[in-house]
């Protein structure tokens, strides 16, 4: 059996605990929620004593506000613990965790600005952890609208191929799980250089494309036994297509594929990912290869 690892909200009534439990429920995997706090006990100059009984209520007060709002969310049967830890690098702390292969995927609140993907704690966990990661927004899920997946069905090189075939697995498991449709959605992108010097006719250009990505679609639908219909590609810059896309159907979670750069850019994701991210108001499920 799999098991999530949910990152308890700070404060509030938290969205997080809810939708992991509900997700684990449908998945019918464990759950680990962990709950982070840290003070700088120095700074109030208080004896040893005294700053490690601090530490014991600070750290008592947060297990008892967690744990109501598990036992308030989780079902009769889950299989849910709680552990609270003083830690102030909660990216570090979790990408340790997950090291292992302990977790399938980890769940958190991304802020609640405008912007969903804002914390840098969110931009490191989608960055550096080695396991799934689901950022889930403010707003309620809209529990008749799609799980749209997004796919690079342009590129060639094989481990983009692998990570394809990895996120549609994972959407069409999530889409099963909360009874929705599946909507899966690739840009084709017309380099703006040659789009500006007017050396390429953008109609043959997607025609082309397109004849050129139907085997992939073709491949896919057959290997997860779904309608070819359930793609559509569309033109225009990636991160524009995917979000205009999310927006028009009311996505409840995009699924899309994240891989982080190698050499002196390992800290940083892939530009496309960072622009789909930035602008993105729903949830977001990020795959790693």
């Amino acid at each position: 059996m799999g098991k999530m690892l949910i990152i308890a909200d700070q404060k509030g009534v938290g969205y997080a605990t809810p939708r992991g439990l509900e997700l684990a429920r449908g998945l019918g995997y464990d759950i680990d929620v962990v709950a982070f706090i840290y003070a700088p006990l120095k700074r109030l100059k208080l004896k040893a004593p005294e700053q490690a009984s601090v530490k014991k209520r600070l750290l008592e007060d947060r297990e008892q506000e967690v744990q109501k709002r598990i036992d308030k969310n989780a079902r009769d049967g889950q299989n849910v613990k709680l552990k609270v830890v003083w830690e102030k690098n909660i990216d570090n702390w979790v990408s340790r965790q997950c090291a292992s292969g302990k977790y399938l995927a980890v769940i958190k609140t991304g802020s609640n600005t405008d912007s969903l993907v804002h914390t840098s704690t969110d931009w490191q966990l989608l960055r550096e952890c080695p396991t799934a990661v689901l950022l889930v927004a403010a707003k309620r899920w809209h529990r008749t609208h799609p799980v749209l997946v997004t796919l690079d069905l342009s590129s060639t090189v094989a481990t983009k191929r692998k990570l394809n075939d990895k996120v549609l697995a994972h959407g069409k498991a999530l889409a099963q799980t909360l009874g929705v449709e599946l909507e899966i959605i690739t840009a084709i992108e017309i380099p703006t250089l040659l789009s500006d010097l007017d050396l390429v006719d953008p109609i043959a250009y997607v025609r082309d494309a397109m004849t050129d990505i139907q085997p992939q679609i073709d491949k896919l639908a057959a290997a997860h036994d779904i309608p070819v219909s359930a793609f559509r590609c569309k033109r225009g810059p990636v991160e524009k297509v995917i979000t205009s896309r999310a927006a028009k159907v009311r996505a409840q979670i995009v699924v899309m594929g994240t891989v982080a750069r190698s050499g002196v850019t390992a800290r940083l994701l892939g530009n496309t990912a960072e622009k789909v991210l930035r602008h993105m108001k729903t949830d977001v499920l990020a795959i790693k290869p």
